[in-house]
């Protein structure tokens, strides 16, 4: 099973979106949280902070303790179909100025129901609900 881990992030009642340059079934790249693979000797955490630096240059974070969700899926690999499993953490910034890496076009800072709206998916939909009823109850 492919493994990568991820932040939700939270700034002033905005959550963040990255559009990612791939192309998905909605044309012109799918909307999702900041996210990437597991490098040899990282925890999940560690991965998750390195991946938002990476793709949106935000370095100061406050991860809220306690949070952890986990999707699981499978898409299309060529002839096979490959299982996935996405752990996402939940953190808060006050920085708003985003410097996307080259497998990102566009990024957005929306309030909850607008990024309810840009997911892609269904399960990041959920990660999101998740996330706001875990923050809101802190």
């Amino acid at each position: 099973m492919d493994k990568s881990c991820g932040v939700v992030l939270f700034n002033s009642g905005k959550v963040l979106l990255l559009r990612h340059s791939s192309i998905s079934s909605r044309g012109g790249g799918h909307w999702d949280f900041p996210k990437g693979h597991i490098d040899d000797g990282e925890t999940e955490i560690q991965t998750a902070l390195r991946e938002l630096v990476e793709e949106t240059g935000i370095e100061q974070v406050k991860v809220v303790d306690g949070f952890r969700d986990t999707i699981i899926y499978t898409f299309s690999g060529g002839q096979e179909q490959i299982g996935k499993e996405v752990v996402f953490f939940l953190a808060t910034t006050k920085e708003s100025k985003v410097t996307l890496s080259h497998e990102h076009i566009d990024y957005s800072w929306l309030d909850f129901d607008s990024a309810f709206s840009r997911l892609t998916y269904d399960n990041a939909r959920q990660v999101l609900r998740n996330a706001i009823e875990f923050y809101v109850n802190v």
